[in-house]
């Protein structure tokens, strides 16, 4: 028996393009300098980064990831996260014959430049769910400050 994904209502014209814009795909990876997706494993977690007067905040989502696992490093004003998302299959599941395989696994890093003026040493991160939350304090120097204007 054959598995696959398959999209249904395909006509030989539909069927020719599709497979002619695949070639053309393969082509073009291969003759650029990134790694081509049809052999890349790479995967990279999604940030969301927000600022208010007092911080910046940033999230990542890390589904699959063991704490012990994530790294989180600033160094010159660049905050690193890095960690290794973990194949789960067993010595037993080797005999398994795979049907279909989209999951990613493997390293990653992430570099977020940071600006002046923040408190390093008072930076905290919780992980929670598969959500990395990191909060980095800003230098009072550096916080909005409201102004009173004076009535005469």
């Amino acid at each position: 028996m054959k598995w696959g994904l398959a999209k249904r209502d395909r006509n030989p014209d539909t069927a020719y393009s599709d497979f002619r814009k695949d070639i053309d795909r393969v082509f073009d990876d291969f003759f650029s300098l990134k790694p081509s997706s049809l052999f890349d494993s790479e995967w990279l977690p999604s940030f969301d980064v927000d600022e208010d007067d007092k911080a910046i905040h940033i999230r990542a989502e890390l589904p699959g990831i063991d704490e012990k696992d994530l790294k989180v490093n600033l160094e010159n004003n660049i905050l690193t996260i890095s960690g290794e998302k973990k194949d789960e299959r067993t010595e037993e599941d080797k005999d398994k014959r795979t049907v279909v395989s989209e999951r990613k696994f493997g390293s990653f890093s992430r570099s977020l430049s940071v600006p002046e003026g923040i408190k390093a040493e008072k930076i905290r991160a919780k992980f929670k769910d598969g959500v990395l939350s990191i909060e980095v304090p800003k230098d009072e120097a550096v916080q909005a400050k409201k102004i009173k204007i004076d009535v005469k």
